[in-house]
């Protein structure tokens, strides 16, 4: 059984830092598309970026270029969200989720397995 664990997540002031991490039980992360996504109540869940197993390339919304980065460590399991130059719009529940074949990025549902999120909250 695939799980993933999100954590790090917490109350930052606008400009500030925080790293996520996911740590990937059940499965080897370097053989999976680590993608995070966002979601604010009421509104549906968005797509942040994605770091691709093959290449390790990666890609990323928009509204967050050059401000996170997403990166792992194969010998951990464990995915990373890191964050500078933090937003009161960066507000959200943060998940990450992986699938071995991802086609559609920003589409939740090309991922097989998702963390249960974690609490971002960026005061102004």
């Amino acid at each position: 059984q695939v799980q993933l664990v999100e954590s790090g997540g917490g109350l930052v002031q606008a400009g500030g830092s925080l790293t996520l991490s996911c740590a990937v039980s059940g499965r080897a992360i370097s053989g999976l598309n680590m993608a995070w996504l966002r979601q604010v109540p009421g509104n549906e869940r968005e797509f942040v970026g994605i770091l691709r197993w093959n290449g390790g390339t990666t890609f990323y919304t928009d509204s967050v270029k050059g401000r996170f980065t997403i990166s792992k460590d194969n010998a951990k399991n464990t995915a990373y969200l890191q964050m500078i130059s933090l937003k009161p719009e960066d507000t959200a529940v943060y998940y990450c989720a992986a699938a071995s074949r991802v086609w559609s990025q920003s589409r939740d549902s090309e991922y097989d397995f998702w963390g249960q999120g974690t609490q971002v909250t960026v005061s102004s």
